[in-house]
């Protein structure tokens, strides 16, 4: 089947069954490899993507189910301010070690602060408890997601 998907602000076609996951559409079709295939049963959450602004997981999300929604990856939070912000702090307080789960970790914390600009520690937690980090870089994550909603460390 054919399905034309806005991905990034950008129209892109792709021929695929419609239970084809989107992460393979993202990645085998698109080319866009930002997105991480974790452990394929959305327990992980390094696959988390954007469809109009919800975080959601690509492995489990069927391309059929995507329609007019837009999507968002990694490659493109950081045209949307709030996901600029993200990406720098996290640059900023070198949150990443493997880095495998941190393109996830910045989904999830980019819809975070769009739907709470500042968070206290249970909101951060509550919203980030999906995106399992095998690094444990969890302090830093969340002095992350502090300081880029302008709160400090």
């Amino acid at each position: 089947m054919a399905f034309k998907l806005t991905i990034n602000g950008e129209t892109r076609e792709v021929e695929v069954e419609g239970d084809t996951p989107l992460l393979w559409v993202l990645r085998d079709s698109l080319g866009l490899v930002g997105t991480k295939f974790g452990c394929g049963a959305a327990q992980c959450g390094a696959c988390t993507v954007h469809l109009d602004g919800t975080p959601v997981r690509a492995c489990m999300t069927p391309v059929r189910r995507v329609g007019d929604k837009a999507v968002v990856t990694i490659e493109g939070v950081g045209k949307d301010p709030v996901g600029a912000r993200v990406q720098e702090a996290w640059k900023a307080i070198d949150v990443p070690q493997c880095g495998y789960c941190q393109a996830g970790q910045i989904m999830s914390a980019t819809a975070l602060l769009t739907a709470n600009p500042k968070p206290d520690d249970a909101a951060i937690d509550a919203a980030m408890n999906g995106n399992l980090c095998r690094c444990a870089t969890y302090i830093r994550i969340k002095a992350a997601i502090r300081a880029a909603s302008g709160q400090g460390v």
